[in-house]
Parts: structure tokens; C-alpha cells; sequence
């Protein structure tokens, strides 16, 4: 007996030593706050296929702490695994940085009440975000408008729709190309470049290219964004 509790002490020190020996330049710690079992993912887009780089296990405390290691500032991508519970709310995509960061959020509101610290890049994301929603409630407007034109059709009534939404897709285009140039010192300005307005006129991909500053078109996105230019000329 004496022999066997000694082991079952050595397998837990081993998984103990284990968790605390985790390294890498990204400190990621947080609070799923309603969260008593589960298991959260870090995964991260290579290949255009989603990869693991880490899982973390709840069994009773709903905070996590762990390290990870990125290259360079890059989206990751949280997904919680509720065990029997079943929501569409299970993915988070989030702008990390080495460094230390911290996620919070709630079990019923995983993406819509999650708050993330440490990270500038992120901190533009969702300034972003803010305006970008208004252009989003606008589209749904403009889609409603649609709808019900097509139920009681009137030709001159789509043309204005049309117009609006012509409107609508100019100001949203023109506003993420000058965020994009605004923070061109960002790895965000890319990323937005390619993830927004990827089919807006090569003149403004351009222009943000050039307004990139020299470690942000090294960057990963600064690189795909060149490429992404360089293909679209291509086809020209």
C-alpha cells in the first residue's frame, strides 16, 4: 500500500512538473467564468488547415494558465469543448502576441462576452469591430429592404436598393483601406487588407502595401498581403 501511494505520488509530481514546465513566449492565462468541465483548444491556421498548439483540461476551476509558443503577432483561434453541453458558441478568434495576455469570458457568452488584454494588435481588432458592426447592421437593413421587394416587386425600388448597397460597400471599403494605412505599423493592417476588402481596387492594396513599415512586410500577413497583389496583377 505504502509502495503504491508513493507511486501514485511520483505520477502526480510528474504531471505537475509537467503543466508548470510548459514554455513558450506567449503567456496565455484566463477565466471562463461557469465553467466546470470541458477541455479548451489553442489552434492556430498552417496550411489552411487548423493546428493544436495546445489543450487545457477544466475539471472544477473554470481558470487556465499556459504557454505557447508563436513567431510573430497572428490570429489563434480558442475552441471549447462543453463535454455534453451542445452551443454554437464555442470558437473565439483572437489577435496574440508574445508576451502576456489574458482572455475572460462566460460560459453562455464564450465569443460575445469575452474580454482580451495584452495585445495592441488585438486592441485595434476590436476598435475595428465597433465600426465595422455598424456597416454589418446597415447590410442587414439594406437585405431586409430586398426581401420584401422581392415579394412585392417593384423595379425602381431595386434599382435604389442597389444604389444603397453600391453606397453601402464603397464607404465600408474606403473605411478598413484608410484603418488599414492609419496602422500600417500593425500586423493588423494586413490581415484586414486580406480578410475585408482582399477583391477592393489594387491601387488601395497597394497603398497600404507601401505605407507597411519594414518588420510588418516581413510579417506573415505583410507577406501574404504582397503575394496576394502580386497574383491579382498577375490576372490583370
Amino acid at each position: 500500500m505504502k509502495k503504491f501511494l508513493l507511486l501514485a505520488a511520483s505520477v502526480l509530481t510528474f504531471i505537475s512538473c509537467e503543466k508548470d514546465n510548459k514554455t513558450g513566449n506567449l503567456h496565455l492565462s484566463g477565466d471562463i467564468k461557469g465553467l466546470g468541465q470541458g477541455k479548451l483548444y489553442i489552434q492556430k491556421i498552417q496550411d489552411t488547415a487548423l493546428v493544436i498548439l495546445d489543450s487545457i483540461e477544466f475539471k472544477g476551476n473554470s481558470k487556465f494558465d499556459t504557454y505557447v509558443n508563436i513567431d510573430e503577432p497572428e490570429v489563434l483561434y480558442l475552441f471549447l469543448d462543453r463535454g455534453q453541453t451542445n452551443s454554437i458558441d464555442n470558437n473565439m478568434a483572437f489577435f496574440a502576441e508574445p508576451g502576456e495576455m489574458n482572455i475572460t469570458t462566460k460560459l453562455k457568452e464564450f465569443y460575445a462576452a469575452a474580454k482580451v488584454t495584452g495585445s495592441k494588435n488585438q486592441e485595434l481588432w476590436e476598435e475595428f469591430k465597433q465600426m465595422n458592426s455598424r456597416f454589418t447592421n446597415e447590410n442587414l437593413e439594406i437585405m431586409e429592404k430586398r426581401l420584401y421587394n422581392e415579394m412585392n416587386f417593384n423595379p425602381k425600388t431595386q434599382d435604389s436598393i442597389n444604389e444603397a448597397y453600391n453606397r453601402l460597400l464603397t464607404r465600408k471599403y474606403r473605411y478598413v483601406a484608410n484603418f488599414a494605412v492609419t496602422h500600417a505599423d500593425h500586423e493588423i493592417a494586413p490581415f484586414l487588407a486580406l480578410t475585408e476588402i482582399a477583391d477592393i481596387n489594387i491601387a488601395f492594396l497597394d497603398t497600404i502595401s507601401k505605407k507597411m513599415s519594414p518588420k510588418i512586410k516581413k510579417s506573415k500577413y505583410g507577406k501574404m498581403l504582397d503575394e496576394h497583389i502580386e497574383n491579382r496583377k498577375k490576372e490583370n
